[in-house]
């Protein structure tokens, strides 16, 4: 049965919700996997989580749309050859829905004519099989960042500079110690600089399918940047959330 803590939403495997009571996570940039091979999505997970991955997985067209098309991720990694339903019918569905996420296609199917047909289905960009890691980890990265409206891996907001890929912030020119969890977080609002964040959002891109958190965990992180960071750094939005402006 769905927990009663979240809205749950069927998949064709079964009920889809947030569990409560497990240790938290550490990352934030949030991954859609829909593939259907076991060991390539193992092996995604694998080489995507120490990069600062969250990757929650479909392995067939079905859950995969389901899952794209209710919760919010910053990518997705998406394989064409998918039980259900394949992926070009997933993606086209995804885009008439108006769900406008970056679409990273990982195929083995490798003609000009299928790159072709997925670009103008809606996709950002394709990798195929096989496929190296560290390239799958660029491009997500580059995918997110264009999005985001950012061309450089190093993103800047008055004093804060933070590097993406070493995952260093400084203050003014000063390194500043952060944990992985609030380096996470600082990227979070650096990619979404002015709006609103919930409190629900934030929880959301920064634990799993499989973690949660207590109801105060996300304050206590805000409260630890704006200690290390400056108290104006990011302001609280009463009764919505949290913005850095």
């Amino acid at each position: 049965m769905p927990h009663a803590g979240f809205p749950p939403f069927r998949l064709a495997s079964g009920w889809w919700f947030r569990p409560h009571g497990v240790a938290p996570g550490r990352f934030a940039i949030r991954i859609l996997l829909v593939e259907d091979d076991d060991d390539i999505a193992a092996r995604l997970a694998a080489g995507l989580q120490p990069a600062g991955f969250i990757v929650d997985r479909a392995s067939n067209g079905e859950d995969g749309h389901a899952m794209g098309a209710h919760d919010q991720f910053d990518a997705v990694i998406l394989d064409l050859g998918l039980p259900n339903i394949e992926g070009l019918t997933v993606l086209r569905k995804w885009r008439a829905e108006g769900r406008d996420m970056p679409v990273l296609i990982l195929t083995a199917r490798g003609t000009w004519t299928e790159k072709v047909e997925g670009l103008n289905a809606g996709a950002d960009d394709y990798i195929g099989k096989p496929f190296h890691i560290p390239e799958v980890i660029a491009r997500l990265r580059a995918l997110i960042r264009r999005k985001s409206g950012a061309a450089s891996a190093t993103l800047t907001h008055n004093d804060i500079s933070l590097d993406t890929v070493s995952g260093k912030a400084t203050v003014r020119g000063r390194p500043v110690e952060l944990t992985a969890f609030e380096l996470r977080m600082l990227s979070y609002f650096m990619h979404r600089l002015g709006r609103v964040i919930s409190q629900n959002e934030l929880t959301e891109h920064l634990y799993t399918l499989e973690e949660s958190t207590e109801s105060n965990t996300i304050e206590v992180y805000i409260s630890r940047l704006r200690r290390k960071l400056g108290r104006d750094v990011i302001t609280t939005v009463r009764g919505l959330g949290y913005r850095m402006d």
